[in-house]
């Protein structure tokens, strides 16, 4: 934690977050009581100026930090269940990361309404006297690969691989309808908005942030569902559900941005959004590079069996983009 005053600026992959999740993201320690009274305070100020939790940050702001100490007691006590069951989705550890296949349905971190999630149980991984920390993140409604990092040091360095690009991550996803062609890369800008239930949603915006995807058509049953390899080249919030319903093949079971009318006779199959980060390729500080994939939830593997897919390949992952 932060012993004198320092001063960051906002980059372009934090652009139009609210600053209470830019201090959330980069100091998961700083309870959100403790930021109010900082705020209040003036301890924290965006460009000179007093700042609100709720605004939203633009490129090259400048947040000031004042000292403040970590807060060791921030997390309640883990159950014994949640216990059992957070070591139960690791799939990978050493001594720098822990690797969980998340399910679907559960949160990476709190929120309105969410009391059960990732980050509340992470103090029954605690390893060497250190909670690990999260580094990257998943929607609630994405399964799949979610790295931790053992140390502050190990964070760093995997945070810094993220925004460099070092990591490369594939994501596997049935979609509604087969893409015009097998393999392509969707550019498409995007921005933040209000959405139609007031809250806030993603939408291709000529003015919106740089975003790019790649995407492999691996399998179809007809023009009905198609099965998609997605390797995101930017990290936008929503940025494969967005770019799939941008090419007219929106993710089967995504209630946020599928459109109920293309289901057609697939209902029974959107209860549980199917998007699953199947794969990640990142370097560590002991110069390994940690390649690590996750088995797929019960809810699509029982769609691949429906449609006719087969996931028994041991096809490289990243072969398919390499090559591109």
């Amino acid at each position: 934690m932060p012993e004198k005053v320092t001063f960051a600026r906002v980059e372009e992959k934090d652009s139009d977050i609210r600053l209470d999740r830019w201090f959330k993201r980069y100091y998961p320690s700083l309870r959100h009581g403790t930021l109010e009274r900082l705020l209040r305070g003036k301890n924290i100020r965006v460009n000179g100026k007093k700042a609100t939790s709720d605004q939203h940050l633009h490129i090259g702001d400048e947040i000031r930090i004042p000292p403040f100490q970590e807060e060791v007691s921030l997390h309640k006590a883990v159950s014994e269940k949640d216990a059992a069951f957070i070591r139960s989705l690791v799939i990978y550890q050493d001594k720098d990361v822990v690797v969980l296949n998340k399910p679907a349905g559960l949160a990476v971190q709190g929120g309105t309404k969410t009391d059960r999630h990732i980050d509340g149980m992470l103090d029954a991984l605690t390893f060497n006297g250190e909670r690990p920390r999260l580094v990257h993140r998943l929607d609630k409604e994405t399964s799949g690969v979610l790295v931790l990092a053992r140390t502050a040091k190990v964070a760093a360095f995997l945070a810094e691989a993220f925004q460099t690009k070092a990591a490369r991550k594939v994501y596997w996803a049935l979609v509604v309808g087969k893409p015009e062609k097998s393999f392509g890369k969707i550019t498409a800008p995007l921005m933040k908005k209000s959405g139609r239930d007031g809250g806030e949603m993603v939408f291709v915006d000529p003015e919106g942030q740089k975003a790019q995807s790649l995407y492999q058509l691996i399998d179809s049953a007809g023009n009905k569902v198609s099965w998609l390899a997605l390797m995101p080249l930017t990290g936008r919030t929503h940025q494969l559900r967005v770019h799939c319903q941008s090419m007219g093949t929106p993710i089967l079971g995504d209630k946020k941005y599928g459109k109920n009318e293309t289901l057609d006779g697939l209902e029974s199959f959107s209860k549980f959004m199917h998007l699953h980060a199947r794969a990640l390729q990142i370097p560590l500080p002991t110069g390994k590079i940690l390649k690590i994939t996750a088995q797929m939830p019960i809810h699509m593997k029982n769609s691949f069996d429906f449609f006719g897919f087969s996931d028994k390949d041991n096809k490289e992952p990243f072969e398919a983009f390499e090559k591109k």
